[in-house]
């Protein structure tokens, strides 16, 4: 009996594993069998597949799409690029408009090689649905959302410029794309969001349920592992993987076990170097160019000002301004500078502060060509192309001392100085006290040596570096050449 009872157990176990493995099999046969239906665009042009779900936005990220869209256009001038987006609000005339607004970049003139294809189901990437597992969500509503976009569409290239990574083996092994590009801006997941859950430590993604709770934070920690797990493999169904500075190469290498080429993001640095240099042109102004996200770390921000200001008469506060610039995407976006607003009243600093929300490119340059200092307070920044703006805008940048900033942007030699790095709220009063107290021939000194830095960010050689990188796989990949 108990030989028979150890069968009937053992079947039943086996029952469990085997009936989800045939079910997902004949899933995934269905779905091959319906790839295969997809629509490809007919003739003989190379066409490359973006997908950006927020191309509309005005992000750094929206900033590398159109420079990559421009530059693989001139390069294989017959292509065509097919942009998937969840602008549904936004005809190709307003999308190529803002491009050229906030961007200063032009693409309004290669209307007959783009193509728009819209996307229904964006809010299945949207955080809000997502209260726990968010991660995970977002990564499984990704891939819903990336079918949607590979069945209206099949590219011969496929292009992923926001981060989705769990889109890559859909696009590799269901639709036959014929090359899998990434370029990563962050890594969805890092190992300093591991150690951070590990040593039970306060940020904004792991609130004090959390950090003050040891059971929750293993349960955590070991679903973080897990998706680190699942992050790697799909990562490197990526046939060429690009990154935007070292700090996220050191993280999806060490995720994704590759070897990723590092191509910074371009910074369109030539108008903001139009901008004076010297102090007589400009206000004791701090600004902050920004998209107003949690991460962004606002708060700190205001925190600064009012530490800074605490340290003044009556007669002197009245100098100095903090102009908070950035994107509003949703109502969230909204409601978080309600809180901010609602903030700067509570520590007493309401009347100087000043937020700006989606300013067109020429009110940018205006603000920046106003301000003394441009100040960033996002841990790990993955790049930091306003950093790199105020840089060449003739500001004095205040960064963050962590990622992109720390790793790639402002130099570490004393001797070259062209900003400064805080990651406190002490360090960054201090930094900002420190700056307007110096004498105008030193502020003028760093400002230059910034200038010069940020020379090193241009259009030009993010499209000429993009260009090493991608065109040797494109064009010995069998079955492309052909079509050029």
């Amino acid at each position: 009996m108990s030989w028979c009872c150890l069968y009937s157990s053992l079947l039943n176990c086996v029952s469990w594993l085997v009936v989800p493995v045939v079910g997902i099999v004949i899933l995934l046969l269905c779905l091959r069998i319906a790839a295969g239906r997809a629509l490809r665009l007919s003739g003989e042009s190379l066409v490359f597949g973006f997908f950006h779900p927020y191309c509309n936005a005005g992000g750094g990220g929206e900033k590398v799409l159109w420079t990559a869209v421009n530059a693989l256009l001139d390069k294989y001038k017959n292509s065509k690029c097919v942009i998937y987006t969840g602008d549904l609000d936004a005809t190709s005339e307003e999308i190529f408009f803002r491009a050229k607004q906030r961007f200063n970049v032009d693409i309004a003139s290669r209307v007959d090689n783009i193509q728009f294809v819209y996307l229904r189901r964006r809010w299945l990437v949207e955080s809000q649905y997502y209260p726990v597992a968010t991660l995970a969500g977002q990564s499984l509503g990704s891939m819903l959302l990336g079918w949607e976009a590979l069945c209206a569409c099949t590219p011969d290239v496929f292009v992923d410029t926001m981060g989705y990574a769990f889109i890559l083996p859909i696009a590799k092994y269901l639709f036959r794309t014929k090359l899998c590009i990434s370029y990563v801006h962050y890594p969805t997941i890092s190992t300093d969001m591991l150690c951070l859950v590990d040593k039970r430590t306060k940020s904004f993604n792991n609130s004090g349920l959390f950090t003050n709770n040891y059971i929750l934070s293993r349960v955590k920690l070991l679903y973080y592992k897990l998706f680190a797990c699942f992050y790697g493999v799909v990562g490197r169904c990526s046939d060429v993987v690009m990154v935007n500075s070292s700090w996220t190469k050191g993280h999806v290498d060490a995720l994704w076990h590759c070897d990723s080429e590092l191509v910074y993001p371009p910074c369109s640095v030539e108008r903001l170097e139009e901008l004076p240099i010297s102090d007589s042109s400009r206000k004791l102004h701090i600004v902050s160019v920004a998209q107003f996200r949690p991460e962004k770390n606002h708060g700190l921000q205001l925190r600064a000002l009012a530490g800074f200001l605490a340290g003044l008469n009556e007669a002197q506060r009245h100098r100095y301004r903090l102009v908070v610039v950035g994107g509003v995407r949703d109502e969230a976006d909204r409601r978080r500078v309600d809180e901010l607003e609602l903030q700067s009243l509570s520590l007493g600093i309401r009347d100087r502060v000043d937020f700006r929300i989606n300013l067109e490119y020429d009110e940018l340059l205006r603000v920046l060509g106003d301000a003394s200092i441009g100040i960033h307070t996002m841990r790990d920044e993955h790049f930091g192309i306003g950093v790199v703006e105020f840089m060449a805008a003739g500001l004095v940048a205040l960064a963050h001392r962590s990622g992109g900033p720390l790793a790639d942007i402002v130099s570490p030699d004393p001797a070259e100085c062209d900003g400064f790095l805080a990651d406190s709220l002490d360090s960054y009063v201090e930094s900002i006290d420190r700056i307007f107290a110096m004498s105008e021939s030193d502020r003028t000194r760093i400002r230059l040596n910034a200038r010069n830095r940020a020379k090193l960010f241009r259009d030009e050689c993010f499209c000429s570096r993009l260009l090493e990188v991608v065109s040797p796989a494109i064009d010995s990949k069998p079955g492309i050449l052909k079509q050029l």
